[in-house]
């Protein structure tokens, strides 16, 4: 993947935080997120380029999951048994 997309992985992480800013749980809300709706290669990608550029909830993140503390699940909103579900 190219610098350019680094980049947008790192803007894309720093729209998480800051929608997930007033949970509970901010950072384990983000990771969760990121580990719910991304790549495993988009997440490696990101931690690779590092924290520069990443809004602090953002940036701890990332530390939690590049060094391998995936979230246990949120009261989410990716959780179809909270919100329901519109797969088939």
């Amino acid at each position: 993947m190219t610098a350019h997309t680094a980049e947008k992985l790192a803007y894309m992480a720093n729209q998480i935080a800051r929608n997930l800013v007033h949970d509970d749980k901010p950072v384990a809300a983000v990771a969760d997120h990121i580990v719910s709706f991304w790549t495993p290669r988009m997440i490696d990608t990101l931690i690779a380029q590092g924290s520069a550029g990443l809004d602090p909830v953002a940036a701890e993140a990332l530390t939690r999951l590049a060094e391998g503390r995936v979230p246990a699940p949120q009261s989410r909103a990716t959780d179809p048994q909270v919100h329901g579900s519109d797969a088939g």
